[in-house]
C-alpha cells in the first residue's frame, strides 16, 4: 500500500512507541493526526525528536473522553487508525489499578465506539502486549488462552476481548480491526521508570550499577522498529481487498534464538559494554506486591511470518547497538530528529 497522502490517526502518539510510529508514518508520506495526553516523562522522545512538527494535528486529551475522541476522529477522517494510548507499565498498574483498567479497557472501547461513526476508516490496529496470555511454558500462539496475573496484563487481555466483541458485533461489513501483541521493546528515547534499558542508561550515566529484580528472567527482546514494521504491514493488509481475513490477533515477537533466550542480566551486561562502563546488581525489595511474573515469556510469530511476510530483521546485538548509540547521540547533543529518522531509514 502507498502511504503517501494517507490520513492516519494515532492514539498515544506522545509515548515512546507512538513517537517512533508517528515519525515513520510521516517519513512514508502519511498525514498523521495524534491524540494523546502530554508526554509521560521528562525528557521524552516526542520532544527530543521534535515529533510535533511533523503532525497534521496534535490533540492532547484523555482516551476516556469519548465526545472529544469522536470529534477529533471525525474531523481527521482517517483511513487507518493505530491505537497505542495506554497505561503501559506493570508496576504502575499495582499503584493505580483502576486507572490502568479504565484506560486500557474502556479506552479501547471508546476508540472502537468512535470509529463506528467514521465511515472513512478502513483499518484499525489495536496494540496490546505479549502479557495477554495465561502463564505457561513454551511459545505462545494467538489461539492460546488469555489471562493476566496483574492489573496491567488483565487489562490488556480484557482489551483483546473487547476488540473481538466489537469486531463480531459492529464491524462485520465495516472497518477491519486487528490486535497486535508484541514483546519487550527497546530503542532510543525511552525514559520510562522500571524498564530495563532506561534504568540502565540512568545508572550508567551516574556511574552506578543498574538494579535488577529478576536478572534470570527471559523476555522476547526486540527493537521498537520490529513490531512497528509489523503494525504497518498489518494495516496495509487490512486495507487490501481481502483485508477481512487479516482482522484477528497477531504476534510480533523475536524469533532469533540468541535474542529470545537472553536474560535480563545478559541484556544489561551487553548494554553496559556498549555504553563503556556499568554493571548490575540484584535488589528484590519493593513496596509493590510482587507480580506473578513468568520466568520466560516467548511469542510464536509464525502466523505473521507466514501470512504477512513479516519477520524480525535485527539481532539482539544489533538492536542494542542502535539503542545505546541513540542515547550516546542524545548526550552528544546531536540532532535527534534526524538521528531518529536515520535509524528508521537504516532499518527500512
Amino acid at each position: 500500500m502507498e502511504w503517501t497522502g494517507k490520513r492516519v490517526f494515532v492514539t498515544g502518539h506522545t509515548g515512546f512507541k507512538g513517537s517512533w510510529l508517528a515519525l515513520w508514518l510521516h517519513s512514508l508520506g502519511a498525514e498523521v493526526y495524534g491524540y494523546a495526553l502530554a508526554p509521560p516523562t521528562r525528557p521524552n522522545l516526542f520532544t527530543v525528536a521534535k515529533v510535533g512538527r511533523v503532525l497534521a494535528a496534535d490533540t492532547r486529551a484523555d482516551i476516556g473522553n469519548l465526545s472529544c475522541l469522536q470529534r477529533k476522529l471525525f474531523a481527521a477522517r482517517p483511513e487507518v487508525v493505530f491505537h497505542l494510548a495506554a497505561q503501559p507499565l506493570v508496576l504502575e498498574s499495582y499503584r493505580s489499578p483502576l486507572l490502568t483498567l479504565s484506560t486500557n479497557i474502556l479506552g479501547t472501547a471508546n476508540l472502537l465506539e468512535a470509529v463506528r461513526e467514521v465511515p472513512s476508516v478502513k483499518a484499525v490496529v489495536v496494540v496490546t502486549t505479549d502479557k495477554v496470555y495465561t502463564s505457561g511454558p513454551g511459545f505462545h500462539q494467538e489461539t492460546d488462552p488469555l489471562g493476566g496475573d496483574d492489573p496491567y496484563s488483565a487489562s490488556k487481555a480484557a482489551a483483546e476481548l473487547v476488540v473481538a466483541a466489537y469486531r463480531r458485533s459492529f464491524f462485520t461489513n465495516g472497518a477491519r480491526i486487528a490486535t497486535a501483541r508484541a514483546g519487550n521493546v527497546i530503542g532510543g528515547g525511552d525514559w520510562a521508570a522500571n524498564r530495563l534499558i532506561p534504568d540502565c542508561i540512568r545508572a550508567f550515566t551516574e556511574g552506578q550499577k543498574v538494579i535488577l529484580r529478576y536478572p534470570d528472567a527471559v523476555r522476547p527482546w526486540q527493537h521498537v522498529l520490529e513490531p512497528l514494521a509489523g503494525y504497518l504491514r498489518l494495516a496495509e493488509r487490512l486495507c487490501a481487498e481481502d483485508g477481512e481475513r487479516f482482522a484477528k490477533a497477531w504476534n510480533f515477537g523475536s524469533d532469533v534464538p540468541a535474542t529470545i533466550d537472553a536474560t535480563v542480566g545478559e541484556v544489561a551486561e551487553i548494554a553496559a559494554r556498549l555504553w563503556g562502563r556499568g554493571g548490575w546488581k540484584v535488589d528484590c525489595s519493593s513496596p509493590i506486591p510482587p507480580c506473578a511474573e513468568s520466568p520466560a515469556l516467548r511469542l510464536d510469530s509464525s502466523l505473521a511470518r507466514r501470512e504477512l511476510g513479516w519477520r524480525p530483521r535485527w539481532t539482539l546485538g544489533q538492536a542494542l547497538e542502535r539503542t545505546v548509540g541513540w542515547y550516546k547521540a542524545y548526550w552528544a547533543r546531536k540532532d535527534m530528529y534526524q538521528f531518529t529518522l536515520d535509524q528508521i531509514k537504516d532499518y527500512a
